[in-house]
Order: C-alpha cells, then sequence, then structure tokens
C-alpha cells in the first residue's frame, strides 16, 4: 500500500473540515465524556453544557416540570429570532 501525495492528504482534509462545518451549521448535538468523567453536551451554544451522571439523571426528571416553567415563562423569555 502507498502512502498517500501530499495534495491526497490536502484534499482529505479539506473534505473533513467541510463535514465538521457542516455539522456546526446544522445546529446538531454531540454528546462526549468530559476527561473528569461527566457528560458534556455540545452544540447548544458556544460552550459544552457539562454535568455529572447524577445531575443529569436529576435534570430529566424534572423536565415536565420545566417544560410547564418555560411555557408558564415564555413572556419574559428572551427567545432566539428565526
Amino acid at each position: 500500500m502507498t502512502e498517500p501525495s501530499y495534495d491526497e492528504l490536502k484534499n482529505r482534509l479539506a473534505e473533513l473540515e467541510k463535514q465538521v462545518d457542516a455539522k456546526k451549521r446544522s445546529g446538531a448535538m454531540e454528546f462526549r465524556v468530559s476527561e473528569k468523567g461527566g457528560v458534556s453536551v455540545y452544540g447548544l451554544g458556544r460552550f459544552p453544557v457539562t454535568l455529572y451522571y447524577e445531575q443529569w439523571t436529576r435534570l430529566l426528571d424534572a423536565a415536565p416540570d420545566l417544560k410547564t416553567f418555560l411555557e408558564e415563562n415564555k413572556s419574559k423569555l428572551k427567545l432566539k429570532q428565526g
């Protein structure tokens, strides 16, 4: 098997960068385990949101209450346009 040429590597890198850019623009969320053992969610904003397992389960258990709270206070919240 021969080594890829510089131009082939350069083209492949450009393709991968396009894929990463497309993923960022799509708003897709991505989950990763952090170095300290937390779960980080990427794609919600500029910075990831990182919580530990117990915190995520508490938050998920409170999801119905959070949805109700958000709807009740929607008029007070800043909403993203578009």
